[in-house]
């Protein structure tokens, strides 16, 4: 198995503001690169965890090819909630029936 080349030592925080809203920034710099109107809108910054983010590293909600990507080159990544789509029209009608039908 090859060695991966890249490695970043990775912080990833989440705001009190919007539930499922993530902030990955490299441990060395912090949310320095973050811009402040982000932080702002993000509120107040809670560390979540630390790890070693390697292009062979799978995250569970984000690419990390391109979080470490946006890392080297924005600074940070942003991860937003997961899009929850409403009850299909069928299941929506079917909930209006009485129970014990």
């Amino acid at each position: 198995m090859a060695e991966d080349r890249l490695r970043i030592l990775c912080d990833i925080f989440k705001g009190n503001r919007k539930e499922g809203m993530y902030i990955y920034v490299s441990h060395a710099d912090g949310l320095d690169k973050v811009p402040q109107s982000l932080l702002d809108s993000f509120g107040t910054p809670l560390l979540v965890t630390r790890l070693m983010l390697t292009e062979s590293k799978k995250l569970a909600r984000a690419n990390t090819i391109k979080v470490m990507d946006d890392i080297n080159s924005k600074g940070f990544y942003l991860q937003m909630p997961p899009v929850l789509f409403a009850l299909d029209e069928g299941m929506a009608e079917n909930n209006k029936l009485p129970r014990g039908f």
